[in-house]
């Protein structure tokens, strides 16, 4: 029987300049086209003062069907770096279809003794899930090492990637709250509202998932929750039917407010008769009147904004704000089970 884990956040360690991160393959394999990205993420972590070391297992053409490895190989590694005191940060090289085989593997022990944050989404969505739902630790919902650090930062303007190295730093080794992300014209308002609570979510299609296992996150942990979400691939109507799903489940009714990233490759938004996305989002949620905030920089859309899970973060809508009001870190000399 798995035990539900108290509300209050694991947090990991705040880094300091110089601490160890490590990539590593946690889903996916890495292609040989991709290793220059692979290497300008190394120099991104660099630069912000990490030590960075690359996992075994990411190994260009290495693979194992559609991942980087058996899943057990997969969890072995990841148990050895959560296990290793010197590793102080592990970052998803990128995301995949391999962490459903390995959920049951993981050391949680290793993570109670000595919490650190885990980087990624997409896939890495249902281990900060999964891991908040057996420890509370706080998942670090931010950008992949390859397609993200290397890729789409390397893309972004030249201001958007020092906007984003200074959130990245300040959210690993600050113990202060960040306060109110950066907005950017993109956002919406498609419900008006204001609401605090706990930011709970990930990839939409993984979020259902793992409340499909014996891991899931207990219903009570959604009460008051701001969930976030956003998908990748698939139809207008598929994400219809996994906001049904939340909403048979009871999640809706219990969450306080919704944040939505930007969708990416959804076909049939808006086309031909389909529904945009906030009708989508707003037909589901039928009358329970809580603020959504939407198309925000996270997820598969481009260079992520950070989302803590497991945070207690202010939305409002109508202002287009969201901010982390408690940090995701706690001082590096605090005892304790990460409080």
């Amino acid at each position: 029987m798995i035990c539900a884990a108290p509300l209050r956040p694991l947090r990991p360690r705040a880094l300091a300049p110089g601490d160890l991160v490590v990539i590593a393959s946690l889903s996916g394999p890495l292609d040989i086209d991709r290793v220059p990205d692979l290497e300008r993420s190394v120099a991104v972590l660099e630069r912000m003062g990490f030590r960075v070391r690359r996992a075994p297992l990411l190994e260009a053409g290495r693979h194992h069907w559609w991942s980087a490895a058996p899943p057990a190989e997969i969890a072995e590694e990841f148990n050895a770096l959560l296990r290793d005191p010197e590793v102080r940060a592990i970052i998803a090289h990128d995301g995949g279809q391999t962490v459903l085989g390995y959920l049951d593997l993981i050391d949680v022990d290793a993570i109670t003794a000595d919490p650190k944050p885990i980087l990624g989404y997409s896939d890495i969505s249902l281990l900060h899930l999964v891991l908040h739902a057996r420890t509370g630790l706080v998942g670090f919902h931010a950008d992949l090492a390859t397609p993200g650090l290397g890729g789409a930062w390397q893309a972004a303007p030249a201001a958007r990637r020092a906007e984003l190295e200074r959130l990245y730093t300040a959210l690993l080794t600050g113990t202060e709250a960040i306060g109110a992300l950066p907005v950017s014209p993109s956002w919406e308002c498609w419900r008006a509202g204001r609401t605090e609570g706990r930011l709970i979510g990930g990839v939409l299609n993984r979020i259902v998932l793992a409340q499909a296992t014996r891991f899931a996150l207990p219903l009570e942990r959604f009460d008051g929750a701001v969930l976030f979400w956003d998908e990748m691939g698939g139809q207008a109507a598929h994400v219809w039917s996994y906001l049904q799903v939340l909403r048979h489940r009871g999640i809706l009714d219990r969450i306080s407010g919704m944040v939505v990233g930007v969708p990416r490759e959804i076909g049939g938004l808006g086309a031909h008769g389909s529904p945009t996305l906030p009708e989508i989002v707003l037909d589901v949620l039928g009358d329970r009147d809580i603020p959504v905030l939407g198309n925000v920089e996270f997820g598969h859309a481009g260079p992520n904004l950070p989302m803590p899970v497991g945070i207690h973060v202010g939305l409002d809508a109508q202002q287009r704000k969201l901010s982390l009001l408690e940090p995701a870190v706690r001082p590096p000399m605090m005892t304790g089970p990460g409080g």
